[in-house]
């Protein structure tokens, strides 16, 4: 007796770690989004261009583990000639390698805007993910701090387009040469110093989280969390703690301008990071942007090791409630600085450069929390329902389908199993279809077609109790010559918008 052939092993679908499908809301709420950004980059005179998603690793540079394989912080493979490429960590290190291969090419300053994919290969949580959309936007070959404060204008635009109020957001600017003039101001300049340097700057990027208090602590000795772990400080005196509290403490950078310049006289950058700050905001000022939309913040600490001058980030500020209940403000959606070293890794010359990025998903999320974002209403299509399955049925049917859509109406033809005419409706009413257009033999041989509508026809089932009351209440279905079945199809679909308006 033979053995039982086995059963195969049904594939189990599961998506990876990290990874989302999206939905038809959320890809219509992003391109709405993104529309709109794009509405306004293109106003500033910005254009867009495109990179691939895998760039040559090395293109990468900064997040290159030292390892035969580069896995750490990126996705990678190996090419057919064992060059390791990478999925982009983000949308600045392709641009970078863009304009030095395109350099004699490219005219300078080149203002250009990208939206993209950027993969992170880390540990995902929640509300983290391993693939997300940035959008961005850079000038490169302008030198002028001119160019990053009007970076800082186009962002403050760009989140008012959105239909985000004033007040309730805010693009808050520093500049890490002040901040650099502060640490040598302090006894932390040069290279023996970079990696207590380091520590300061995380400790300062935990002043929203953890307050001066926290903060102090962190600059100083180290500070113990409620569960009992340690952080080791970065083992400042208390003098060195209270000048850089001073610094990224500053509410009122007016009035504190002329300590602050004080502090980092006779540094290599301080004094030329505060002449910088000063301009911006006289410059965004004269522009008509006073500081409740974009303010001097000497406590914005962005890019460790990235940026090279003014740096900026775009901040909401409303509440919204997180995933416990409790009332938190969303914080930052986007950011950038100035970045004059990336380019020139390729180049073996200077090429300065200032740009942002702002996280796609993370503002679609506060978008919808302010009732932004999806309002537009996405009309389910007409259904053309199919009676009969000779060919001159079907191409009749075809040709109302092609006539509505061609008169700009969402249309379909019904595609599944047309013997059962009762499935048709169902699939009408699960699809939330507004008109179901039906023609049988009768109504061929007269030239007319039945327009039945759903909306209509739904809200009278629940208010119609016996089949006499349903016959007289024939104002759900009407029968029209075909010649006027776009013009009533029309009427009917404007009849159900003004419900709906009234409806609120």
């Amino acid at each position: 007796m033979s053995e039982k052939q086995k059963k195969p092993q049904k594939l189990k679908a599961r998506l990876p770690r990290g990874f989302v499908d999206r939905s038809a809301s959320d890809i219509r709420a992003v391109n709405e989004m993104t529309a709109k950004i794009r509405a306004v980059y293109e106003h500033y005179g910005f254009d867009p261009v495109e990179t691939p998603l895998f760039e040559y690793t090395d293109a990468l540079g900064k997040f290159l583990p030292d390892s035969d394989r580069p896995n750490e912080g990126v996705f990678s493979l190996q090419d057919d000639d064992d060059q390791w490429m990478s999925l982009r960590y983000d949308l600045t290190a392709p641009l970078a390698r863009h304009v030095a291969e395109n350099f004699n090419e490219i005219q300078l300053p080149y203002r250009t805007y990208r939206a993209g994919y950027v993969f992170r290969n880390e540990k995902p949580g929640p509300g983290r993910f391993r693939q997300f959309m940035q959008f961005d936007a850079d000038t490169v070959g302008a030198p002028g701090v001119q160019a990053d404060a009007e970076m800082c204008m186009m962002m403050a635009d760009t989140v008012e387009a959105l239909g985000v109020k004033r007040g309730d957001y805010v693009i808050r600017v520093n500049n890490r040469k002040v901040l650099d003039g502060v640490l040598e101001a302090i006894g932390l300049g040069g290279d023996e110093k970079a990696a207590q340097r380091l520590n300061v700057l995380r400790a300062i990027d935990k002043l929203d989280k953890f307050g001066p208090g926290g903060v102090s602590l962190l600059l100083g000795q180290g500070r113990k969390d409620e569960s009992g772990d340690f952080t080791k400080g970065a083992g400042l005196n208390a003098d060195q703690i209270e000048k850089v509290l001073f610094f990224v403490g500053i509410k009122d950078y007016a009035a504190s301008a002329v300590r602050l310049a004080e502090l980092v006289a006779g540094t290599s950058n301080g004094s030329e990071g505060v002449e910088e700050l000063n301009l911006i905001g006289s410059l965004v000022t004269s522009a008509g942007y006073q500081d409740d939309r974009i303010k001097i913040d000497p406590s914005v600490v962005r890019g460790l090791e990235y940026y090279t001058g003014p740096v900026y980030e775009a901040e909401l500020l409303f509440d919204v409630t997180n995933e416990k209940g409790e009332k938190v403000v969303f914080g930052s959606v986007g950011g950038g600085g100035r970045y004059d070293g990336l380019v020139s890794r390729f180049m073996g010359q200077p090429v300065p450069a200032t740009g942002f990025s702002i996280g796609v998903s993370r503002l679609m999320t506060a978008l919808k929390n302010l009732g932004k974002l999806g309002q537009d209403e996405v009309i389910a299509p007409v259904l053309v329902t199919v009676m009969d399955g000779d060919v001159e049925a079907m191409g009749r049917y075809q040709r109302f389908t092609q006539q509505l859509r061609a008169a700009g109406i969402r249309a379909e033809m019904f595609q599944g199993n047309w013997k059962k005419f009762g499935n048709q409706l169902k699939y009408a009413d699960r699809r939330g279809c507004p008109i179901a257009i039906i023609q049988g033999g009768d109504e061929r041989a007269g030239g007319v077609v039945q327009l039945k509508d759903l909306i209509e026809g739904k809200r009278l089932s629940g208010e119609i109790e016996d089949n006499a009351s349903w016959r007289e209440a024939r104002v759900a279905q009407e029968t029209v010559p075909e010649a006027e079945l776009i013009a009533k199809v029309q009427a009917m679909l404007a009849a159900q918008a003004e419900d709906r308006k009234r409806a609120g």
